[in-house]
């Protein structure tokens, strides 16, 4: 490499001579030349021509080696010669040897002479120096190649100030003349993030963005909003889709049949009644009642429909509402009628005369203030927690996000829904016991055993419901109206069969 350093004020006085190249170069031949008479390169001068003039040649048969180093002598020489010769023809005009402008020279004024030169140097290459006194950098690129049964190096190319490169020239190992890959590591795949290799900063392995995960950025994977999944690329987030309940589905479809059917048979049964009111068959099965425990079945039925319709606001209250108010009119009139049979019979022991408060009219009283208590209980349900619909992600929020369902539903807390059906429950539990009570009364008073069968069976079907019905919290709004509607419907069968003994008979 040729390189050049700062040349001081006190070092201008060059301490050999030039040969006859560089005299060339300045344009000065001959032994008489102004720069011997000045001083310049004068004690040099005798013995470097003694050596020169000596029988010694030099030729293409001769044992002479040169060192591979003196052409970066010559051409740092040369550098020198081309730089004076530059400077004098500056500051001296042609003025034949040393003019007294160069005779104190200021050696970074040199300096800049000798960064500026720019010619051809003895192995064919420029010679040029960089801002920093430096020659640019000149390589050969080799390849380590087999030739038949021997291996060598070939140049497939260079460097100077930029690559060249013959690409042709290059041979592989699998003898396919495509480039080869040279990498540490494969660029990652849409959705994978790039997990560093530990002590190799430019190589890492591509890992997978995993489960509700997507990728924020090439080295880290984010977790979506609870509401949304990754698309499927995995490079953003989208919202999770919502569902619910559809008339369609078979799980709405076997429910709504059998309520229409349900709903139909008690209509008709309603209107026979009506029909037949004044007939002493009807006014002899209690018809008050039968009107009461009618409407209860009815709506027993009708809050299918409201189970199975797209929740809002509106459906979410007829919900609240209904759910057990059917159940309510039922067991209320079944309550009433035992606990009046109980009276009479308990009465009938102590003394002939009738107890209270066995009339029609003062049995309606009693039915409906036992119904106005479930209705006392929704309006304080209704002021502490207003009906509102929920978007529920957890109920379906499977491993797979592409399988992740929000749930649209009312807002009804388990707890909310005992409370709102305990009260039926405590309505059939004490129309069970009069039912016990009153399973000794005479064969001819028939109302007794159809009522206790009923509440017999009532409680078997509660029994089995409760378990069924909380234990389908993972399925909302699939089981959930399925089990919400068999319960009321199996019991509107035994309401309707104990009307029916009644008035057969």
């Amino acid at each position: 490499m040729l390189s050049v350093t700062e040349i001081r004020e006190a070092d201008m006085t060059v301490p050999f001579r030039l040969g006859t190249g560089v005299e060339g170069a300045l344009g000065l031949t001959g032994r008489g030349s102004h720069w011997e008479r000045v001083g310049i390169f004068p004690q040099m001068t005798a013995t470097m021509r003694n050596k020169t003039e000596s029988l010694e040649k030099v030729g293409r048969d001769s044992s002479y080696e040169q060192e591979g180093k003196v052409q970066f002598v010559m051409d740092a020489v040369y550098a020198m010669a081309h730089a004076l010769h530059r400077m004098h023809k500056d500051l001296c005009f042609g003025y034949p040897g040393l003019c007294p402008r160069m005779s104190s020279i200021n050696g970074k004024e040199l300096l800049g002479y000798i960064r500026a030169v720019n010619f051809n140097g003895t192995a064919g290459t420029p010679v040029v120096f960089n801002e920093n006194g430096d020659a640019p950098g000149r390589y050969d690129i080799f390849q380590y190649q087999m030739n038949k049964s021997t291996a060598e190096y070939k140049v497939i190319g260079h460097w100077s100030n930029k690559l060249h490169l013959n690409v042709d020239a290059m041979r592989w190992r699998t003898r396919d003349p495509s480039l080869p890959l040279s990498i540490c590591s494969a660029p990652c795949r849409t959705g994978e993030r790039k997990k560093i290799v530990k002590g190799v900063p430019c190589c890492w392995h591509c890992e997978r963005c995993e489960g509700y995960h997507y990728q924020a950025s090439e080295l880290t994977c984010e977790l979506c909003p609870y509401e949304q999944r990754p698309d499927a690329n995995r490079t953003g987030c989208q919202p999770i889709p919502i569902i619910k309940l559809e008339w369609y589905s078979p799980w709405a479809v076997v429910p709504v049949f059998v309520s229409v059917l349900g709903i139909l048979a008690t209509t008709f049964v309603i209107v026979t009644f009506v029909r037949y009111n004044d007939t002493p068959i009807v006014r002899a099965s209690g018809r008050e009642m039968s009107y009461v425990l009618l409407t209860g079945i009815f709506l027993c039925y009708a809050i299918t429909f409201l189970m199975i319709a797209a929740p809002d606001v509106a459906v979410c209250s007829f919900r609240r509402l209904f759910l057990g108010l059917g159940m309510c009119f039922s067991y209320a009139a079944l309550l009433t009628k035992t606990n009046r049979i109980h009276r009479i019979f308990e009465q009938g022991k102590k003394s002939v005369t009738a107890p209270r408060f066995i009339s029609p009219a003062s049995q309606l009283v009693i039915t409906f203030s036992l119904i106005s208590v479930q209705l006392l209980g929704v309006l304080v349900w209704f002021a502490r927690d207003p009906p509102h619909i929920v978007v529920d992600y957890d109920e379906q929020r499977t491993q797979d996000p592409s399988n992740a369902r929000g749930v649209l539903k009312c807002d009804i807390s388990d707890l909310s829904l005992i409370c709102s059906l305990g009260y039926s429950i405590l309505l059939m539990v004490t129309c069970t016991v009069y039912a016990i009570k009153t399973r000794g009364v005479p064969e001819t008073f028939n109302e007794a055993k159809p009522i206790g069968f009923t509440m017999y069976t009532t409680c078997i079907i509660w029994l089995a419901f409760i378990p069924i019905f909380f234990g389908t919290a993972q399925s909302a709004e699939r089981v959930r109206p399925l089990s919400t509607f068999l319960p009321p419907s199996l019991e509107n069968k035994c309401f309707a069969w104990c009307s029916i003994v009644k008035v057969y008979d």
